[in-house]
């Protein structure tokens, strides 16, 4: 981190206060605060429509809000939003590379939007493809890059100006598990270096791998924060047995009173949680007709039973 940055906050790295957003008479972000510390990871989790994308469009100063207060790395926003956003690294949702250019020339121009010189930018780029594995495509067209690549190449470009925090919205949608993992595994770097990350992700093993702490939206409100495996001792049973196949619901209507614990049923699938999976398992280890998976909680079953199992419209 920088001395002058250093100087220019204490405490929180993001502190969002009571933030509102309303588009005529829908609220879509509704009371919303939290904290990212210096250092840390964060998730921000959320269905479609939970309003985590106005959130951080509203904290890099893009979009107006009508309540509450954000500071970015001690600045005001939207008041100091162009400082902010000159320690600020963005990964999109969607690469947005310019395909006229190649991978340093997409490199160069967009150190300059931060005012640095040519030969600055120069000076960073041979750490900025190492730090992406694209040593070898420097003097490549967009166009010849894998998916995986210009993934990476955004990121390693949101890296150009030596931001203090990193604002990553899903950034692994679209990619094949070994390009997830190297992304996985630069992001871990990053963290490493004491750069201070927000994430937001559909990927429930992404969070839980990533994020030392994260916080689930629902309707533009916070409806749960704290460390993952915190979160799914607090809200959920231990254990989930998943019955499924075609002779899952009979399964259930003959065998539901002696199951003890919560059940859900999605499509073809009955979830039953529980603190004692034996005696369930028990039971399907004598019923060959249905197939079932015994495993721990994790944080999809966390975001599914705070939101929903429903799908949401995107908006």
């Amino acid at each position: 981190m920088s001395s002058s940055i250093s100087q220019a906050y204490q405490g929180a790295a993001l502190s969002v206060s009571g933030l509102c957003k309303r588009f005529g008479d829908r609220s879509i972000v509704n009371e919303l605060s939290f904290e990212i510390r210096p250092g840390e990871c964060y998730g921000l989790l959320g269905p479609n429509g939970a309003g985590k994308t106005t959130t951080l469009r509203a904290l890099l100063g893009l979009t107006p809000f009508n309540g509450g207060r954000i500071q970015v790395l001690g600045f005001d926003v939207p008041a100091q939003s162009r400082e902010a956003r000159a320690r600020v690294g963005v990964v999109p949702q969607m690469d947005n590379l310019d395909p006229d250019f190649t991978v340093e020339e997409n490199l160069l121009v967009f150190g300059r939007y931060f005012g640095l010189s040519s030969a600055q930018v120069r000076e960073r780029i041979p750490g900025l493809l190492d730090f992406a594995a694209l040593g070898a495509k420097r003097n490549a067209r967009i166009s010849e890059l894998s998916g995986g690549m210009k993934r990476r190449l955004t990121l390693a470009r949101a890296m150009v100006n030596d931001p203090d925090l990193i604002v990553l919205d899903e950034p692994t949608t679209g990619l094949d598990p070994q390009a997830r993992h190297l992304v996985w595994e630069r992001l871990r770097a990053l963290l490493a270096q004491g750069k201070t990350i927000l994430l937001t992700t559909h990927f429930m093993d992404e969070a839980e791998r990533l994020c030392g702490r994260l916080g689930v939206l629902d309707h533009g409100a916070m409806v749960a924060e704290g460390v993952p495996r915190e979160l799914i001792a607090q809200h959920l049973e231990p254990y989930v047995v998943e019955v499924f196949g075609d002779g899952a619901q009979e399964w259930l209507a003959a065998h539901r009173p002696a199951i003890d614990g919560r059940i859900e049923v999605s499509g073809e699938t009955v979830f039953c949680h529980t603190g004692d999976p034996d005696p369930i398992v028990a039971l399907l280890r004598a019923n060959d007709s249905v197939r079932y998976l015994q495993r721990p909680a994790n944080l999809e079953d966390l975001f599914l039973r705070l939101t929903g199992r429903g799908m949401r419209e995107e908006g």
